[in-house]
């Protein structure tokens, strides 16, 4: 008897625990559904509604050929806030108009916040390529951590997890795995140069470059167009640069790159063709 009393008083207790953690998002979680309720009313809209006067075809005629958004690229950040909990209340605050997919925490808890199918508002004025809208085309990860800070192993054993359901998922290319910092090097340095880069690209996401030092570097070479090539936006060069190297060689020096490091980027370039 006294142990059932036991675990009928633990099982309460942590239903209690649970509604309170439920009922703190109580509120944004409601708006969450209502704004997912709302986009669902204007895609079953039919005939399509607008008001370009078009000599539109008396009967509708909808296509059975259809799909939802499909994710090209994940772009990992760091938080640059003081914890989970703090970056789960800006991404519930509407006036921050911020979010992402996935919050993963230092202790490795995965908080799925958004859809992967909805576009979340993570990247910001950026570009990677000829892609210039990466919010419509990327899942954002956000990863706890205030950007002076080492990653954790068991956060970083989460995002190696997680990574590779999306890669499988979206059929991601490897070499779209890239930071924020990459995609707007002018305003962003995240996630920060402690970033196991190397790690990631050694199980299968984003593309690293082979210790060679036997690369011949051609006499045209031009560095900036190497850049270019991998997916940096080159009218800033300096920006690139920077990114390019806090990517690769974790690096925050404002040093030209040396022989060695001329040598890989043009064996990178080589490999983003």
């Amino acid at each position: 008897m006294k142990n059932n009393i036991m675990r009928l008083t633990i099982f309460c207790f942590g239903c209690f625990l649970l509604s309170c953690t439920q009922s703190k998002y109580a509120a944004t979680n409601k708006s969450y559904k209502k704004q997912v309720k709302t986009y669902a009313r204007l895609l079953m809209q039919y005939p399509l509604q607008d008001s370009t006067g078009l000599p539109y075809a008396k009967n509708w005629v909808g296509t059975t050929n259809m799909s939802v958004r499909r994710a090209n690229f994940v772009i990992i950040h760091h938080t640059a806030q003081n914890s989970c909990e703090q970056t789960l209340k800006t991404f519930t605050t509407p006036k921050a108009e911020v979010s992402a997919h996935y919050v993963i925490c230092k202790d490795g808890t995965v908080h799925h916040i958004l859809n992967d199918m909805l576009r979340a508002h993570h990247a910001g004025v950026s570009k990677w390529g000829n892609t210039t809208d990466l919010n419509s085309a990327s899942i954002g990860i956000e990863l706890d951590n205030n950007g002076f800070e080492p990653f954790t192993d068991v956060q970083i054993q989460s995002l190696l997890t997680l990574l590779e359901r999306l890669k499988k998922a979206f059929r991601i290319p490897t070499a779209n795995f890239i930071g924020h910092g990459d995609i707007a090097p002018r305003r962003k340095v995240d996630p920060n140069w402690r970033f196991p880069w190397q790690l990631l690209a050694q199980n299968g996401f984003g593309l690293w470059y082979d210790a060679n030092s036997n690369v011949q570097l051609p006499e045209n070479f031009d560095p900036v167009q190497a850049l270019r090539i991998i997916g940096y936006d080159i009218k800033d060069t300096a920006a690139a640069m920077g990114a390019f190297k806090r990517h690769f060689f974790q690096d925050t020096t404002k040093q030209a790159l040396n022989a060695d490091q001329l040598k890989i980027l043009y064996s990178l370039s080589k490999k983003y063709e």
